[in-house]
This record gives C-alpha cells, sequence and structure tokens, in this order.
C-alpha cells in the first residue's frame, strides 16, 4: 500500500492564516527588508562611479554616505518591527500545534491516547513542533527573495545581460542540488529524531527506576545500553549535520563563484568601457544578497522536507484524526487569567442507576477481554467485581469508563444512553483510580487537588475519608510534603490512599476503585471502608477486589470467568451457589 502524501503546504497554509494580522504583518516587513539591499548597491554603484570619475555622476560622496546611513537606521527599525512580530507569530503557530496535539490525546481512549514512548513523544511536541513553526515562518521569506530576485535580476540584466547570465548560473545549479538533496535530507532528519527520542525515552526510565537498577546490580548494563543507543544517535546526527553543512558550504560558496565570474566575464567590458566600476561593484553587493537568499531558498526546501517528517510523527499522536486537526482554530487565551473549565455537582444529573448491556472489547489479535458483560448498579450500592487473575476484572472498568473503546454493548446512566463514555465518565459524575495510581512530583496538597480551588475542610474531610489523616500529620511538611517523583517518597499504601482521597475531594456520584487497598493492611482497610459507608446515601461504588473486608460488605458480587458473568449475588449466596467463588473465598483466607 503507497503511504498518503503528506499535505504539507496545506497544513502550512492552514497555521499561517490562524494569525491572519501576523502573518500579513510579516508579509510586508520581511519583503521589505529584502529589497531594502536595492538602496546600498545604488548607493554603491553611485559612489564608485563618482570617485572614478565617470561622466553622469549626480550624487556627491557625502550625500551618498547620508544615504547609506539613513538606510541603515530605517533597516534597523524595520527588522526589530520584523523580528517583533516574527517571534509573536511563530509563537501562536507551535501553541497552536501543541495545544491542538494534547487536546486530541485526551479525547482519545485512555488506553490508546499515547502508543509511543513518553520520550518520543516529547520529541513530538518539542523538535517537531520547532521545525514546522520556522518553516512556516519562512514562507514570507520565500515572497521576499522571490520579489527580491526578480528584481535584481531585472536591473542586473538592464546593465549587461550576459554577465548577468554567467554569474546567476551557479545558483540555479544549487537550487538543483538542494531538490536532490531533500529526499536524503528526510530520511536523515527523521532517523535523528528517532534516535533522539528514544535516549530520552531510556533516560526517563532509568530515573524512574533507579531503585530496581541498583538493587539488581544492573549499573554496568545500563551504561552499555546507553552506549548503544548513544552510538546510534551520534551516528544520525552527523549525518543530518554533515550533509546539512555541505548543503550550506554549497550556497554560501556561491558568492565567491559568481565574483569570480564578474572578473572574468566584466572585464572586457569594463575595458570597452560599457561595465564601469559602479556596475562592478553593483553586481558584487547584490550578488552577495542573492547569494543569501538562495543558501535561504535551499534551507527552505531543506526544511520543507524536514516539516513533511515533523507532521507526519505529529499525526501518530492524533490516533487516525484528520491532518487538518493540527491546525484546527482554538483560543490560546494568552491574555487575561487562564481559565480552568471545571463543572460542578449542579450540572451533573445524580446518578439513579448505571446499567451496562451487553459490553464487550477483546483486546487486539486476542481472545483475552469481555464479554456481553450486563450489569446493574443501582445507586448507593457498593458492587464488588472478582474473579482469577485474567478474568476481565480490569477490563470491565476500562471499557466502562471509555479508557478502553467498547466493540459492542450499551452503557446507560440513569436510562439514557452514554455516547462517549471517556468524556461522560468524569468529575463530578464519576472519578477513577486504577491499580498503581499516578502521582507527581509535586506537594502531597497539589497532588489531591491538581489544581483546584476547594476548601481546606473539603480537603481535609476528603483526607480522613480516605484514612490519610494519620500519615499527614507525621509528615515534616504536612500537606506541603513533597512526594518526589511518581510519589517514591511515600509508601505503596499512602500512594493508594491518596489517590482515593483525590477522588473524593472531587465529590463523585460514582466512586470505580480497581483493587484500591491491595497495598492497605486489613485494619486500615476495614476503616477505609466503613468511613466511605458513612456516606453512604449519595455515594455509589464500583470497586475491583478479591478482599474479604470489601466483599462482605458488598450489596452485590459480580464473578468473572474467562471475560463472562459467571454469578451474581450477595456474598452468601455466592458461596451456597457458586464453587469458583468458594474457591476463590478460601485462597484468599489462607493467603494464597
Amino acid at each position: 500500500m503507497n503511504e498518503r502524501p503528506m499535505p504539507t503546504g496545506r497544513l502550512m497554509m492552514r497555521l499561517a492564516f490562524r494569525q491572519p494580522w501576523l502573518y500579513l504583518a510579516n508579509a510586508i516587513t520581511w519583503p521589505i527588508i529584502w529589497s531594502l539591499a536595492f538602496v546600498p548597491a545604488l548607493a554603491v554603484r553611485a559612489f564608485f562611479d563618482t570617485i572614478s570619475g565617470k561622466e553622469g555622476a549626480t550624487f556627491s560622496v557625502g550625500t551618498l554616505v547620508v544615504i547609506v546611513l539613513a538606510y541603515g537606521a530605517g533597516h534597523l527599525v524595520i527588522m526589530w518591527l520584523a523580528m517583533w512580530n516574527d517571534i509573536h507569530f511563530m509563537f501562536r503557530v507551535g501553541a497552536r500545534l501543541r495545544r491542538n496535539m494534547l487536546e486530541r490525546i485526551f479525547e482519545m481512549p485512555g488506553a490508546q491516547a499515547l502508543d509511543q514512548s513518553p520520550g518520543e513523544a516529547i520529541s513530538r511536541f518539542r523538535e517537531d513542533v520547532d521545525d514546522v513553526e520556522e518553516t512556516v515562518a519562512w514562507t514570507i521569506d520565500v515572497l521576499g527573495i522571490s520579489l527580491f530576485a526578480g528584481g535584481a535580476l531585472a536591473l542586473l540584466a538592464s546593465i549587461n545581460a550576459r554577465v548577468t547570465l554567467l554569474v546567476f548560473a551557479p545558483t540555479v545549479i544549487v537550487i538543483w542540488l538542494a531538490a536532490l538533496a531533500r529526499e536524503r535530507v528526510r530520511k536523515y532528519r527523521e532517523a535523528a529524531r528517532e534516535a533522539t527520542g528514544r535516549i530520552t525515552d531510556a533516560l526517563g526510565e532509568t530515573f524512574g527506576s533507579v531503585q530496581s537498577i541498583k538493587v539488581s546490580g544492573a549499573e554496568g548494563s545500563m551504561v552499555r545500553h546507553f552506549r548503544v543507543l548513544n552510538n546510534a544517535r551520534r551516528t544520525a546526527m552527523v549525518r543530518d549535520t554533515v550533509l546539512t553543512a555541505v548543503l550550506e558550504s554549497l550556497f554560501w560558496n556561491t558568492v565567491n563563484i559568481g565574483t569570480a565570474l564578474i572578473l572574468i566575464a566584466g572585464a572586457q567590458s569594463m575595458a570597452a568601457g560599457s561595465f564601469t566600476v559602479g556596475d562592478f561593484a553593483m553586481f558584487v553587493y547584490l550578488l552577495g544578497t542573492f547569494s543569501e537568499g538562495v543558501f535561504v531558498l535551499g534551507l527552505f526546501v531543506g526544511r520543507y522536507q524536514q516539516a513533511t517528517v515533523a507532521f507526519r510523527r505529529m499525526l501518530v499522536l492524533l490516533g487516525g484524526a484528520a491532518p487538518e486537526r493540527l491546525a484546527d482554530p482554538v483560543d490560546l487565551e494568552l491574555r487575561g487569567e487562564l481559565r480552568v473549565p471545571e463543572s460542578s455537582a449542579a450540572d451533573v444529573e445524580p446518578l439513579q442507576e448505571l446499567r451496562l448491556e451487553g459490553l464487550t472489547y477483546l483486546h487486539p489479535g486476542t481472545d483475552a477481554g469481555i464479554r456481553e458483560i450486563d450489569l446493574v448498579v443501582p445507586r448507593s450500592s457498593f458492587t464488588v467485581i472478582t474473579g482469577r487473575i485474567g478474568s476481565g476484572k480490569t477490563t470491565l472498568l476500562r471499557a466502562v469508563l471509555g479508557l478502553l473503546p467498547a466493540q459492542a454493548g450499551t452503557i446507560r446512566w440513569n436510562g439514557k444512553v452514554v455516547e462517549h463514555p471517556a468524556e461522560f465518565f468524569v468529575p463530578p459524575r464519576s472519578a477513577y483510580t486504577p491499580q498503581v495510581p499516578r502521582l507527581f512530583s509535586l506537594s502531597l496538597r497539589d497532588n489531591l487537588l491538581l489544581g483546584r480551588g476547594d476548601t481546606d475542610s473539603r480537603l481535609h474531610e476528603a483526607i480522613r475519608a480516605a484514612v490519610l489523616d494519620p500519615d499527614v500529620e507525621s509528615m515534616p511538611a504536612g500537606l506541603g510534603t513533597m512526594v518526589g517523583p511518581s510519589g517514591v517518597r511515600l509508601s505503596g499504601g499512602q500512594v493508594q490512599r491518596s489517590a482515593a482521597a483525590r477522588m473524593f475531594v472531587r465529590q463523585p456520584e460514582l466512586l470505580v476503585f480497581d483493587d484500591l487497598s491491595s497495598a492497605l493492611d486489613v485494619e486500615t482497610e476495614i476503616l477505609l471502608w466503613e468511613r466511605l459507608f458513612a456516606e453512604r446515601s449519595r455515594v455509589t461504588s464500583l470497586v475491583v477486589s478479591h478482599r474479604r473486608p470489601a466483599l462482605q460488605r458488598a450489596d452485590q458480587i459480580v464473578l468473572l470467568e474467562d471475560g463472562q458473568v459467571s454469578a451474581t449475588g450477595t456474598l452468601d449466596e455466592l458461596l451456597d451457589g457458586s464453587p469458583e467463588f468458594h474457591r476463590l473465598w478460601d485462597v484468599e483466607a489462607n493467603g494464597r
């Protein structure tokens, strides 16, 4: 199957015209900057014609000096305005790309939102976006270069067409070479990006696994692994850098070649009097600016290929969305206070019943998952899902919440079909704690609130409900204690209870726990469920657990076997009627 061509030009223009006034200002200032080169060129011509005594010279040396000084001042002012505008324009292009990628990642089911390694994803948000924003900004330089080149060729050809043709022939060759090299530029840049992403990913994994590395004595093997990755990255980066340097050398050396051709081709005309010293000086001056333009144009050809690579890499993060999604219009909110939208309990219809009908999800390429799950979770109930390892417990929760895309079945909230579970099951409608909760390298308070502005009383109520209050009191800085990367400074039980407190502070209608108490001692677990049940009149819980304290409090227990519901009922009903559940109960009692 042929790879679909990347609409690089169309995407760049969409991004450019999302900021029409800034782009228009660029389209005015940068062509002016390129065109201003005619002022010193004509002044240089007049100056040398004057001092060489050519007849018809109309400017004195003093006048020419004033013209050049005025040009310098005007050039400085326009350059400052152009750079100021260009920086703001490029920033908005990059911010739009990053914002749209991040929004799309949050829209997708959690298990599919980011199938790239963190290091690779960071590379796409950073280097790839930088490549695109610079290339979009350089489209205006191409316009300015084109206007300048057309004017310069017309002016010089009017003086001596033969010399003009010979002088600018090398630039055509350089452009042709740049076009030939574009595919190789693309391949080398893509390889360099991927190698950098692997290094970044390996660093992140290493920093997050320092204890495991030290305990297993794997420091030496990790160093060797980094050496292999660094050697691969060095090879890719050297290829990319050398090719870029060769192209740059070709671009800049056109000035020297062109100057030599002017001397050779213009010598006879100068001897005949049809090519003055001033003409020679102007040719050399404009050739330098023209060659700089060719250099920029050549770089743009390479950058365009790099932008194609960057767009293709960024599209992987969009999970199949159309390329145009990258340039979607969006309010970047660059002025005023940052608004963080939050839903309030008043905006949510209270849960009366959660109903699953035929819910199915099979993991790609396997028969593992869940099949035709029917389940009713009434308001204020405590429903426990249990079963052997691999029976589909976690998959069921994630399919309900939209973290996995259900392949069949219906989810109903108070009888109404939930069309987009990933967007629906969020606070204050529901809150979720996975098997391995994620904490950030922030203070405990910031980890619990995550930007919310809740009162201290509400926060302390949530901490108490999660049985985290004794731990907070013993911490040196209380809620201000820094928990370290991924909560490394806390115990496993403290991490789980912190995640529970983060749920409780949001006061959701539905609490979803995936084996919350696995790292808790029995007494702490019993106390946690007791405090949760104290709020039972307004809290509905859907819990994965195999632990006795949870099973003993359950209104209904759902037993899964091979991804299907094999039994549903109370604890006594399942102990009497389900041999599989009886076996699980005995295993838990014996600690096996």
